[in-house]
């Protein structure tokens, strides 16, 4: 940051002082390091290299709308960059606050309220995930949204990348879910989008704020559908000879309008790497399901996926492995000390490119030198496409670091989606990863993009940078 610029900032964090006492705005090191990243992958390595190429000047914990309108209003009037923090889970640099300025952590709201009659959750944007899930479970209810990352995340977070979660096969992504939305934009204004079931009164204007990862505005508060607490749990698993047999299975199943909370398959490498210890599954390609609901209903979707799928059944066991496992994400954290390059990247396609694009995208990982594995699994479906998450490790070779090698490999696997027709990403988001290859997909639209941005924060303050704006 230049100086005239750090000028500013300082003024802004002066003002903001006389509104929040020590222990809710701090300017300490230990605090601006910790907040300068999130789980993106190459940050970790940043780390261990004891680099840290963005940090904030300060990091603000309001508690409420009020408060977050007046760090809007003063970093707006003092043009001074600002990026809305939840649980720093997202693994694109979303939050990484490359121009300097203040983070502004949301956890500190987090009340909740449940509305039985119109199965509605009231939720504030700092709202810990597995807390909301948690508190909805005890008094009957689920949302639905299970994410890998439900212990860490929180309920802004998951707008804010467009997130859905394990169980979206069945309760749709976080956009389904939005009713409501409350969110403050600059130059301070709070706006208020009520829930409705469903409204026609123009562009729906809460959508707007759903992927934008903080570039649009902060939510500080959401409104969500629930469902009653699933009275029927069916747990079943198959082992199949091909990955286009499971592939196929699923389709037809999702044709005939069977909605299976859960689905996955795996391909032989990731079948080897969560299924190590199943013997009659190991090596082939595992598919898990789990269907819930209203029992007779979880007993007609049975039927369905009985009748339709290619391959031998292998029971609960499988199921139960990853239901025990499936918050594992150690992975990343052990390899990435011993200078491993570890990471996964999440997109989709229309059922009629998923082969194409599995095969292009595995081909064209595995070529690189230094890359130890590339595999796959099939996560989220729907009746027109399906979810595959790809994950690759590996070690840079000689005279390449870890940054170019990690980006060599996105490179070609997001040249290789987007020739097979797919989207560059399903529910991660952009971040700063993802942006170079956003103009690539949406074509036109990203200029439309950045006319919106510019309407709505004529000085560039929030998350600049961030989805390449």
């Amino acid at each position: 940051m230049k100086k005239k610029d750090e000028g500013k900032v300082d003024k802004v964090i002066d003002k903001l002082s006389e509104s929040f006492e020590d222990n809710r705005l701090s300017t300490k090191k230990t605090d601006l390091l910790s907040y300068s990243h999130d789980y993106w992958p190459i940050s970790l390595h940043w780390m261990l290299e004891d680099k840290f190429p963005s940090i904030p000047n300060a990091v603000v914990w309001p508690e409420d709308k009020e408060e977050v309108k007046e760090v809007v209003r003063w970093c707006y009037k003092g043009r001074v960059p600002l990026y809305p923090y939840g649980g720093g889970s997202g693994v694109l640099g979303a939050t990484v606050p490359e121009k300097g300025g203040i983070i502004i952590d949301l956890k500190r709201m987090r009340s909740l309220q449940v509305d039985d009659q119109d199965l509605l959750v009231e939720a504030d944007s700092g709202l810990n995930g597995y807390y909301l899930e948690d508190s909805l479970n005890e008094e009957g209810y689920t949302m639905g949204n299970i994410p890998q990352s439900l212990y860490p995340s929180t309920v802004g977070g998951w707008v804010g990348t467009k997130a859905t979660g394990q169980f979206s096969t069945k309760y749709g992504g976080i956009e389904e879910m939005l009713k409501g939305i409350e969110v403050v934009v600059p130059p301070g204004k709070i706006l208020n989008f009520k829930p409705h079931p469903r409204t026609s009164t123009g562009p729906d204007l809460r959508k707007l704020f759903v992927g934008a990862e903080g570039t649009m505005g902060i939510m500080t508060k959401g409104w969500f559908k629930i469902w009653p607490y699933p009275e029927r749990r069916i747990k079943l698993s198959y082992a199949s000879e091909r990955l286009e047999d499971a592939v196929e299975s699923v389709r037809k199943v999702m044709r005939r309008g069977a909605e299976p909370a859960v689905v996955r398959i795996y391909d032989e490498m990731e079948t080897k790497r969560h299924f190590y210890d199943h013997e009659d599954i190991y090596g082939k390609i595992a598919t898990v399901i789990i269907i819930e609901g209203d029992e007779k209903i979880a007993e007609v979707e049975r039927e369905i996926v009985e009748e339709e799928f290619i391959g031998e059944y292998k029971g609960e066991g499988p199921v139960d492995h990853w239901l025990e496992t499936r918050f594992n994400v150690k992975e990343a954290s052990e390899f990435v000390p011993m200078g491993v390059v570890f990471d996964t990247i999440e997109v989709a396609v229309n059922w009629s490119n998923a082969e194409e694009l599995y095969e292009r995208v595995i081909e064209s990982i595995k070529p690189i030198k230094g890359v130890l594995f590339a595999s796959a699994h099939a996560s989220h479906f729907y009746p027109q496409g399906i979810c595959f998450y790809f994950t690759f490790a590996g070690t840079p070779p000689r005279k390449k670091d870890a940054e170019s090698f990690y980006q060599q490999v996105w490179s070609e696997a997001m040249k290789a989606v987007i020739g097979s027709g797919g989207t560059i990403s399903h529910h991660h988001g952009v971040g700063r990863q993802r942006k170079d290859w956003l103009e690539d997909e949406l074509g036109g639209g990203l200029k439309m993009l950045k006319d919106i941005k510019e309407k709505i924060d004529k000085r560039d303050i929030m998350n600049p940078g961030n989805l390449g704006l």
